[in-house]
């Protein structure tokens, strides 16, 4: 019974995360498609840089807030299912590596939308909200590394790779107790949002990436966006 649950709340939460918030904001607000404009990126930097500030927030803070919803969701489920055993979710325990697929599902329906023909975004704010949701120390202690990186380039893509590479370092520093399936699973997190990235690390590397700004920039000009 228990794997059915946990393969469902997988599925559910891999369409959750496919819903891609600036492609919505975009075609439904000004009409737009945000996928033919700046970087082609349905994230929240590109929706910045293409619909402004407003859709940009509103992109953000759907795309952590539905990374949010697939694991408090999916944690009450399997705790319903488990009972009195819930604990074996926690980091240490038998189960302690379910979460982290679930994490691991809202991700990849975020970077792979099964609505848009399984393209997305690069991963950075559905990743802070599952890890806030599901490790809250590890999720706020992503935006140290995140926040040290724009502030010193002021590139979004450098920020969000600092952030990704760091996830499995602070599993390490938080939860040293967590299985092996649970660390190895928060470094194939990491490394996915680092491939999702690797179009800026090639415009970084050839001093073509186009820095955060907070105004709407022509469409001609906007660059790739980090997310």
């Amino acid at each position: 019974m228990l794997i059915p649950v946990l393969l469902a709340c997988m599925v559910a939460s891999y369409l959750i995360g496919g819903v891609t918030f600036g492609y919505l904001i975009g075609k439904f607000g000004s009409g737009e498609d945000i996928r033919t404009e700046g970087s082609g990126n349905v994230g929240a930097t590109n929706a910045l840089r293409v619909l402004g500030p407003a859709a940009g927030a509103l992109t953000l803070l759907g795309d952590v807030l539905k990374g949010v919803l697939c694991v408090c969701a999916s944690r009450a489920v399997l705790q319903c299912v488990l009972g009195p055993e819930a604990y074996l979710l926690n980091p240490g325990e038998s189960y302690d590596y379910f979460l982290a697929l679930i994490c691991a599902s809202a991700l990849l329906g975020h970077m792979f939308s099964p609505y848009l023909g399984f393209h997305g975004g690069k991963g950075i704010a559905v990743g802070f909200g599952v890890c806030v949701a599901w490790l809250w120390p590890i999720g706020l202690s992503l935006w140290i590394p995140f926040l040290v990186g724009v502030v010193l380039t002021k590139y979004v893509s450098v920020g969000s790779i600092a952030a990704a590479v760091s996830l499995p370092v602070w599993g390490l520093v938080y939860y040293p107790q967590g299985s092996v399936l649970l660390h190895v699973i928060l470094a194939v997190l990491g490394l996915l949002v680092v491939w999702a990235h690797r179009s800026n690390i090639k415009k970084l590397a050839r001093d073509e990436e186009s820095k955060l700004s907070f105004t709407k920039k022509d469409k001609e000009k906007a660059g790739k966006s980090a997310r």
